[in-house]
């Protein structure tokens, strides 16, 4: 009778451990599909895009690069900041927690009309 208990148990067991693998794997796959990536381009002066819209929750990544010279990008209602390098992509990742309009500029002088540098990220519920 111990045998047919033990027989039980180790057919059962790679079949609990299957099923526990599966799922924790489902769950990552889910939320990779639910994260935003955002393509920012800054250049003296300017943002593209300058609106940004997201969702309340969901993780994003901004990839930044810039087409001429040293830029920052800083949102502090966000708490996020990058400094944006030219020939390299920089990555922010982040989850917003809270739905408003912030506001984002730069924070490295990039010459005059450095200060209309900005732009809004939306955080939607």
């Amino acid at each position: 009778m111990k045998t047919g208990k033990y027989v039980i148990s180790v057919l059962i067991l790679p079949i609990f451990l299957f099923v526990v693998i599966a799922h924790l794997i489902g769950d990552y796959t889910m939320a990779n599909e639910k994260e935003m990536v955002i393509q920012i381009t800054a250049k003296k002066f300017e943002y593209s895009p300058k609106e940004i819209k997201i969702k309340k929750d969901v993780p994003v990544t901004l990839e930044f690069t810039s087409l001429d010279r040293l830029h920052g990008f800083n949102c502090p209602g966000l708490g996020i900041r990058s400094d944006i390098v030219p020939g390299k992509t920089n990555r922010l990742y982040f989850t917003p927690t809270k739905a408003g309009t912030y506001p984002f500029h730069c924070d490295n002088f990039c010459g005059g009309g450095h200060e209309g540098m900005t732009g809004t990220i939306t955080v939607e519920e």
